[in-house]
């Protein structure tokens, strides 16, 4: 019997804008939570471990991008309680390799232990967390990256990989949005799922505008990210400034014709 997506894929909420009110509200709509801390306006600790725990009062786990390679990131995020740490740009396995270091606990890699919060809400003991959690996700956002995304996803201690379209495609000189880049990104796509599935390791992409929720399914993505704050809030505005600029055309017309039948 073919098997029903809805049960296997996970759909995701990106997130860019501190606004952990707003993340706490639309949050339980969606089954993961990306929190940009890369490319977004997420900056700081604080505000940062705000985000993380609006994820988790509604229910969903924090996946966290931080802005580069820093051991000192990595722990930071993971400190915080987050589900998942993407890291950007890996291109090699020595890279993946250093990152595995930084996010996972010895004898696998060499994570310094004593993070206030997983402490208080899970004892010493989330040091042997059932489950392989929290994930490391490595983000694939180069032709280089995607010749080595088998040997990255691999690597015991990479719980998946990420692909980042609009880099993936820069670097091949290809300008981004054009017609005929859905093709080179499905094909990416297909490439990093065929060397996830065997591993059982998660595939993340972003499913957002076109046909990209479709080519991100068909090609094996598990993880799809099918929303975000901004997306929603801008189309959301425009909406409702339309509709109302329509509701007061139609108003003039009425007055108009009114006043004409005297």
């Amino acid at each position: 019997m073919k098997t029903n997506p809805s049960d296997t894929i996970q759909l995701g909420l990106c997130i860019m804008l501190p606004s952990p009110a707003a993340l706490e509200r639309i949050g339980r709509d969606w089954d993961w939570v990306w929190l940009d801390g890369q490319h977004g306006q997420i900056a700081g600790y604080d505000t940062m471990l705000s985000m993380v725990r609006a994820c988790q009062a509604a229910g969903k786990p924090a996946f966290v991008r931080v802005p580069g390679h820093e051991p000192s990131w990595i722990g930071l995020a993971l400190d915080m309680g987050a589900d998942a740490v993407i890291v950007p740009q890996v291109d090699n396995v020595e890279q993946a390799g250093r990152i595995i270091q930084a996010a996972k606990f010895p004898p696998l890699g060499n994570r310094s232990f004593g993070g206030r919060r997983p402490i208080d809400l899970q004892g010493r003991s989330y040091v042997r967390e059932p489950g392989g959690k929290p994930w490391l996700i490595c983000q694939i956002e180069s032709p280089e990256a995607l010749e080595n995304a088998e040997a990255i996803a691999s690597l015991p201690g990479v719980d998946g990989l990420f692909l980042g379209p609009d880099d993936y495609l820069l670097r091949q000189g290809v300008e981004i949005d054009i017609a005929g880049d859905e093709a080179m990104v499905g094909e990416a796509i297909r490439r990093m799922a065929a060397a996830c599935r065997p591993l059982k390791k998660a595939l993340l992409c972003v499913g957002m505008g076109g046909d990209m929720f479709r080519i991100c399914l068909e090609n094996g993505a598990t993880h799809i990210v099918a929303g975000g704050d901004v997306a929603f809030l801008a189309g959301g505005s425009k909406t409702a400034a339309d509709t109302a600029r329509g509701k007061l055309v139609s108003a003039g017309e009425s007055a108009t014709a009114t006043l004409n039948l005297y």
